[in-house]
């Protein structure tokens, strides 16, 4: 049953395999359509109910969210496993025998792939960006098809350099991913500023301004209801008027410590003052500051203030008394964007920016969502290997130097029926240049052999998917994230171990569920 379970789960994804691999259409109950050939995507949102299958789907989803890449390889490469298993399983073989075997050519693929790996320059100012865009190029290429890959790979590696601060770590989450659905894909691009999915709310108020100071603020500019239970108390209308006053006069005191900052800073320049403020400004406090030509924006998302001061400067403010010259950021320009009933503003040309926009467009939306999953993988792949300070060769390069390596070397250290195992993983890691050339429209069995000739003369080479000849993958800028790698040969052989070792698969009662 967990064989069958792991091959039915593998034939699912092993057609998505590569940059030639084909799309799956999943449809949702209510009727809604996404095409994708993301197998993270796919192990998400697909229904399934098979206990085995949901245990490997779970694990390649985690593989995901570790390094971001590697769930279809995950999945095809236990389903491999569990195939090449079988054949011993039907000779009686038992599965202990097997599984030490698999911890034994485990062990030995990983300390291979310590030596496979090539390592990159990414430590001083100017990191190696040309080995990053392969890296990027590689992964983008799986997801979407090759010119929309090839447009969003120089995207993506600038987004990450621009974020990129040598001395902590790099935060992704400094990236906006915003879409507008509009022109086509090949109008997308990288906004080093922001991009907020919000416009001004005075209709005076300026739609485009250059060499403007940002003030990054959280403070409530509109009447606020107090937080415990209270009310107005008078005995006469003039009572009522004087109160009505009074509660006026403090939110318009905070109004006034702003423009009298706007003239401190802009009187007597060209220098143009825009607000965007975290909590709300009210339609008279909207007025006082159009009256002043400043731009005002309310209710910004909480992540968006913490970019727009790494993109802008300055730092975010949380008091009237901290309303200082020095607190403000600084932006090129600014200026809004009408698209049908959605507002969008722009801030650009900041001088420092350590957070960024990739700014996608297209005219559908299964292009914009495609190109949203692809972004994400191909920003993780950039940060891993900025982090791993290395790569590995692609297109099937490394599965044939292991599987060689383990058939050489590794099964030299075991003895008896243990080599069987090591062979499984042998010829489990050489199914996916197999698969790699099926999907390419190319016979498995002759590239492989052919493939597997060059290794053995000593060429390092990976499978060109467009001729379906062996390619050296430094000409090509074919190249893997190691950690990818590592975490694909640390949690495949052992996922397959423990599937081995299951004989029954039985109904639990209640008490499981109190653990």
């Amino acid at each position: 049953m967990n064989l069958q379970a792991a091959k039915g789960l593998e034939d699912v994804l092993r057609t998505n395999l590569g940059p030639k691999g084909t799309v799956k259409m999943l449809v949702g109950g209510a009727g809604d359509v996404k095409l994708t050939k993301d197998g993270n995507v796919l192990l998400r949102e697909m229904q399934i109910q098979n206990p085995t299958a949901v245990m490997i789907a779970r694990a390649a989803v985690a593989q995901d969210d570790v390094t971001g890449d590697g769930t279809s390889s995950t999945v095809i490469l236990i389903g491999e496993i569990m195939r090449a298993a079988e054949r011993y399983l039907a000779d009686n073989v038992h599965p202990r025998v097997l599984v030490d075997g698999l911890e034994v050519a485990k062990r030995a693929a990983v300390e291979f792939l310590d030596k496979f790996k090539l390592d990159i320059n990414v430590t001083d100012e100017n990191p190696d960006r040309e080995m990053l865009c392969c890296v990027a190029k590689t992964s983008l290429c799986t997801k979407v098809r090759k010119g929309l890959g090839e447009k969003l790979t120089d995207m993506v590696v600038d987004a990450v350099l621009t974020i990129r601060n040598q001395q902590e770590p790099i935060d992704l989450h400094m990236v906006e991913i915003m879409h507008m659905k509009h022109k086509s894909e090949e109008d997308s691009k990288l906004v080093k500023g922001l991009v907020l999915d919000h416009g001004t709310r005075h209709p005076d108020m300026k739609k485009h301004a250059k060499n403007c100071y940002i003030l990054t603020c959280n403070i409530s500019l509109e009447y606020e209801k107090s937080e415990v239970n209270s009310g107005f108390f008078y005995s006469t209308a003039d009572q009522r008027e004087k109160m009505v006053q009074s509660e006026r006069a403090f939110t318009d005191e905070r109004v006034q410590r702003v423009i009298d900052l706007k003239k401190k800073v802009c009187d007597g320049t060209d220098k143009n003052f825009v607000v965007i403020n975290q909590k709300g400004i009210d339609p008279i406090s909207l007025e006082m500051l159009a009256a002043e030509g400043i731009i005002a924006l309310r209710r910004a998302k909480k992540r968006n203030m913490e970019r727009l001061v790494l993109a802008c400067g300055g730092q975010s403010v949380n008091t009237v008394e901290e309303l200082v010259p020095e607190a403000l950021g600084y932006a090129g320009e600014v200026y809004e964007h009408v698209l049908g009933d959605e507002k969008y503003t722009f801030v650009q040309d900041v001088a420092n920016p350590r957070s960024c926009t990739l700014l996608l467009t297209s005219g559908n939306d299964h292009t914009l969502a495609q190109m949203k999953d692809a972004i994400r993988d191909g920003l993780r792949a950039v940060k891993n290997a900025i982090e791993d300070k290395a790569v590995v060769p692609g297109g099937g390069a490394f599965e044939i130097a292991a599987a060689r390596h383990l058939e050489t070397e590794a099964k030299k250290n075991v003895g008896g029926k243990a080599k069987l195992g090591v062979q499984t993983m042998a010829d489990a890691l050489l199914s996916i240049p197999k698969i790699l050339a099926e999907n390419s429209g190319f016979d498995a069995q002759e590239t492989l052999i052919n493939l597997q000739e060059e290794h053995e003369k000593g060429n390092v080479v990976g499978l060109d998917v467009a001729t379906g000849e062996p390619m050296i993958p430094g000409m090509e800028g074919v190249y893997d994230n190691w950690l990818v790698k590592r975490q694909l040969l640390n949690s495949a052989p052992v996922i397959a171990s423990q599937l081995l070792l299951v004989d029954e698969v039985m109904r639990a009662g209640r008490n499981m569920r109190k653990g």
